[in-house]
């Protein structure tokens, strides 16, 4: 799915009240500040260097995305599937990943400074 598809479905799915089908967007540097994504299926997407900051991902599927260099600062990723997501230099400040599965994901120099990792799985993470 291409940038103006996947910010089409944002929008339609925030209008209709339903979670965003983003599988495999390529949302690549897309500002996404403070967006309401709580339950998308974002699996596979490239989030490369997005600005996520603030976003709401709670319960959101985000296995094997693309999230290198992406801004999650004082992002709500509760619940959010994050199995073998690239994480890779992430800002990750402040985030809340409580009960988060972050199974296999790549995390080297993602920074976790104060954020919630109560409950999260962290079983084979890259640090």
């Amino acid at each position: 799915m291409n940038r103006e598809a996947a910010l089409a479905e944002i929008a339609a799915a925030s209008r209709e009240g339903r979670p965003a089908d983003l599988t495999g967007a390529d949302l690549t540097r897309a500002d996404l500040t403070r967006a309401d994504l709580a339950g998308a299926d974002l699996a596979g997407a490239d989030l490369t260097g997005a600005d996520l900051t603030g976003a709401d991902l709670s319960r959101a599927d985000l296995a094997w995305a693309n999230l290198a260099r992406a801004d999650l600062a004082g992002a709500n990723l509760t619940e959010a599937d994050l199995t073998g997501a690239d994480l890779r230099g992430a800002n990750l400040t402040g985030a809340n990943l409580a009960r988060a599965d972050l199974t296999g994901a790549n995390l080297v120099r993602a920074d976790l400074t104060g954020a919630d990792l109560r409950g999260a799985n962290l079983t084979d993470t890259t640090r």
